[in-house]
């Protein structure tokens, strides 16, 4: 059994502090977890909650009645708790969704409803509603009876009559107009909107693209159901984010350090078991140039430089490329100047680091035209490098397949299949001058 951490009761009263707590619960034992549900109030325990993992908010909730939980939510953004309802046993989630309030319990029920993933599932209905005909005087007293019970009180959502969203407005605008203005008169009816099904990544998106602190979730008929405030649209890119990075190195999103062996091995083998069937392209390209190799045993040396910097220099385009799909830059009316930037920086890039390798083997091989065979193989594979870096991902999207998650297999053939056929076909043109 691990060591306990000792926890010091004086600092639970401050803020960041409970949130630096909330980061290290999984290092800390069962008896810390008693200990801490112990000393700290329900607002509190909410706030930590709303900061942890699956992981850690379960081993919390073992030691908490349905009753206590109950008290806890009351605190907590209602997505929030439905994020842990979801992480609980069914049969326990359904008991203490029966213990709330029916208002509660609709709003819960329908946020459970839609996908984890999309725009439903991410939304909040803890915000301030508006008629558009009210007065400044008769929204201050609605947002001053509603308001403690609200996410986000700096974007007011104005609705009509037939209770359709027809715009927001800032309260600092209330606050300085008077009281006698209707609120139609301050509505900012242009407005940025998604439905529930969109898909968290677009939600992500549009919040980049156009700086937005909240966005309003509505349906088709244009009814507010709720909004996605910028903590949530934050956990979203970081997750965006840290899926597209394991994607490109062949890793399941859903493994974890906690991950068992048998699972470890059943997400990662397909993928390997891919580029194994890619890499005997490569080696059957070898193959078909073994006469050539064996008359200028240099070669089996050197030629995995050409490939090696391919790779390199096609994952920089790549990754570049990938980013920019992902915040939505990336259109296919651009894809030819795209294209032709990185054939001449290929070119240039080749170029240079060409002439500094094909130096160094004309030095270390005594053989000049060893080193200009390096010089344009580095040329052509880089310029490749570069046009696969474009094409891959852009293909693979087109297809709605994700390209974080197999470009890295298709660039690595191109560049090495590609690379080695280069290099050894001017091996063999040049043949006669380097044997």
């Amino acid at each position: 059994m691990e060591d306990a951490i000792k926890i010091n009761i004086n600092e639970l009263d401050d803020e960041d502090k409970l949130i630096d707590i909330a980061k290290t619960l999984p290092d800390y034992n069962d008896k810390n977890i008693l200990e801490l549900c112990s000393a700290l109030t329900d607002e509190k325990i909410a706030m930590i909650l709303e900061q942890t993992d699956e992981n850690s908010t379960n081993r919390i909730l073992t030691y908490l009645t349905d009753e206590k939980v109950i008290k806890i939510f009351s605190y907590m953004p209602k997505d929030d708790i439905v994020d842990i309802l979801g992480w609980l046993p069914v049969g326990r989630a359904k008991k203490l969704i029966k213990s709330m309030k029916t208002g509660d319990q609709n709003d819960i029920e329908t946020l459970l409803g839609y996908k984890e993933d999309c725009a439903g599932g991410l939304m909040t209905t803890e915000y301030i509603s508006l008629y558009e005909k009210m007065t400044v005087g008769e929204a201050l007293q609605k947002i001053k009876s509603i308001s403690p019970k609200t996410e986000l009180l700096d974007t007011l959502f104005i609705t009509s009559d037939e209770k359709k969203l027809v715009g927001t407005v800032e309260l600092r605008d209330v606050l300085i107009n008077d009281e006698k203005v209707n609120l139609d008169n301050l509505i900012d009816r242009e407005f940025k909107f998604v439905y529930p099904e969109t898909d968290q990544e677009k939600v992500a998106q549009m919040a980049s693209k156009y700086d937005l602190n909240v966005i309003p979730v509505i349906n088709k008929n244009k009814a507010l159901l709720g909004i996605i405030t910028i903590d949530d649209i934050v956990d979203v890119m970081e997750e965006e984010q840290t899926e597209d990075i394991l994607k490109m190195g062949g890793v399941a999103k859903e493994e974890t350090l906690d991950t068992s062996l048998k699972e470890s091995v059943k997400l990662r083998f397909p993928w390997l078991f891919i580029n194994l069937l890619t890499a005997f392209l490569a080696s059957l390209t070898i193959k078909a140039f073994e006469s050539t190799i064996s008359q200028v045993v240099a070669l089996s040396a050197i030629m995995s430089i050409v490939t090696g910097m391919g790779g390199n220099a096609g994952t920089q385009t790549i990754s570049i490329i990938i980013r920019n799909i992902a915040i939505g830059n990336v259109r296919l009316k651009n894809v030819w100047k795209l294209i032709v930037k990185e054939i001449f920086l290929g070119l240039i890039d080749g170029a240079l680091i060409g002439l500094i390798t094909g130096i160094v083997v004309a030095l270390i091989y005594k053989n000049f035209y060893l080193g200009i065979i390096m010089l344009i193989a580095m040329i052509g594979n880089l310029v490749v490098a570069g046009i696969s870096g474009i094409i891959v991902p852009i293909t693979l999207d087109k297809f709605h397949i994700d390209p974080a998650l197999s470009s890295s297999i298709f660039l690595t053939t191109a560049t090495d299949v590609l690379g080695f056929y280069i290099f050894l076909s001017l091996a063999k043109l040049f043949l006669p001058l380097i044997v």
